[in-house]
């Protein structure tokens, strides 16, 4: 797997796995009907933000990430991200790819810690994996998320200081 800076010629592979984590709302606090256009600006950041895709050997897009500052002005060392992997490569080490490489981006910019805003309580593999990778949930915003399936469930605010 090979992780590269996201083109706009990887949109249109990325946008199919976006649409449908989406419109599931069950991870993200995006509209569960947002156009394709909302989407592509909301995802494909420009500097000082990025965005990354991780590829197989045969340049397929397994997922995607996009990091940018958290906060502006004085907490503007603080960055966040966000991260979306296809549905069929999940569980194959593609987010734990991907946020490796966002911490070690984050890192090599200067920043000082990542902060994640809305992590769903219910998404237990992201929780998971996040505490792997050195993340604490600092808070919880109770039923700050309306699941599909839960109903109200809260939404974790993860923190890592560098």
């Amino acid at each position: 797997m090979q992780i590269r800076t996201a083109t706009e010629a990887d949109w249109p592979a990325i946008w199919p796995f976006f649409r449908r984590i989406v419109e599931a709302g069950e991870t993200y606090t995006y509209p569960r009907d947002m156009a394709e256009p909302a989407a592509r600006r909301t995802w494909m950041l420009p500097p000082p933000g990025r965005t990354v895709v991780a590829v197989d050997d045969d340049g397929t897009v397994l997922g995607s990430a996009k990091m940018n500052p958290n906060h502006m002005g004085g907490a503007s060392h603080i960055a966040g991200a966000s991260f979306m992997v296809a549905p069929d490569r999940s569980g194959k080490g593609v987010g734990r790819a991907l946020g490796a490489h966002v911490l070690e981006w984050a890192k090599g910019e200067g920043y000082r810690a990542m902060q994640f805003n809305a992590v769903v309580e219910t998404n237990t593999g992201a929780v998971a994996l996040w505490k792997s990778l050195g993340f604490e949930i600092v808070a919880t915003l109770e039923e700050g998320f309306q699941h599909p399936k839960h109903g109200y469930v809260g939404l974790h605010i993860m923190y890592q200081r560098f």
